[in-house]
């Protein structure tokens, strides 16, 4: 394996779910020759997330690929954070936790709920929402450090979703 090649397998294995953008700026390689490597490393999974494609060792199924992908993004953490401290949320009162949208809410629930990440139970006409899988949850949130620009570019978006209702 070449020292590039290995580099790049090295960084996706200390930082599970990175985002192609992120592992070319950490390693100051160019795109091209990050693509190169990536399609001769047999023992890497992509997934493709909401648009953003993720990069794991092999050591991880489809749902925890899923699930770091998500946990990499500051709203969707902040939703799967808060269920694990509380078990159950309703959207409203989640919502109002987080200081967020309840559209923001809903489209990253969306996803979580896609994923089998979270679902929503229904009662009495009320919405509930719970982890599908609460204790892998928190041991995959152990292995995920969001970078800078991900809580960057979330925070952004949490600015123009609030921008967006004010008017």
């Amino acid at each position: 394996m070449s020292d590039t090649r290995a580099r790049i397998y090295r960084h996706i294995e200390s930082n599970p779910g990175v985002h192609f953008r992120e592992l070319t700026r950490a390693l100051d390689l160019a795109t091209g020759q990050v693509q190169y490597h990536l399609a001769r490393l047999d023992r890497v999974n992509s997934e493709s997330v909401n648009g953003r494609t993720h990069y794991y060792t092999s050591s991880f199924d489809a749902w925890e690929r899923h699930a770091i992908a998500f946990l990499r993004r500051e709203t969707a953490r902040d939703i799967l954070v808060t269920l694990i401290e509380r078990g159950t949320a309703h959207p409203g009162e989640m919502a109002d936790h987080l200081d967020i949208a309840r559209s923001t809410l809903e489209h990253h629930l969306n996803g979580l709920v896609e994923y089998d990440i979270v679902e929503k139970r229904r009662d009495s006409g009320r919405v509930t929402l719970a982890l599908c899988r609460p204790d892998l949850t928190v041991e995959l949130l152990a292995a995920v450090d969001p970078t800078a620009p991900d809580r960057l570019s979330d925070r952004f978006t949490r600015l123009l979703d609030r921008l967006f209702e004010s008017e």
